[in-house]
């Protein structure tokens, strides 16, 4: 089992930046991606930035390249998504995500084993 816990959330203006956190334990070792997606209510979650745990592949989605920037710390077993000229539409909750057995298309939900429960980012206008 993985567990994740994010954080970092938070409200910010339009054009700021927020820096998101998450930490993997249990068996972090067997990760071999994490992603972040994001969810507004009433809509699917939405893939935002993947990361492989070891050969250091990245994938963004095209509303956010440019924009964010993933990252990992594998001594501190840490994702983190730097996210800079934020826009209202950013809004959403943030989760993060591990997949444990390679990807076949990272944009999926379904791809990945573990969730984390989520934090809040609010982009005012």
């Amino acid at each position: 089992q993985v567990q994740l816990v994010e954080s970092g959330g938070g409200l910010v203006q339009a054009g700021g930046s927020l820096r998101l956190s998450c930490a993997a334990s249990g068996r972090a070792f067997s990760i071999y991606y994490m992603g972040w997606f994001r969810q507004v209510p009433g809509k699917d979650r939405e893939f935002v930035a993947a990361i492989s745990w070891r050969g250091g592949s990245i994938y963004y989605a095209d509303s956010v390249k440019g924009r964010f920037t993933i990252s990992r710390d594998n001594a501190k077993n840490t994702v983190n998504l730097q996210m800079n000229s934020l826009k209202p539409e950013d809004t959403a909750v943030y989760f993060c995500a591990a997949d444990r057995k390679g990807l076949s298309d990272y944009r999926k939900t379904y791809e990945y084993d573990y969730w984390g429960q989520g934090t809040q980012v609010t982009v005012s206008s």
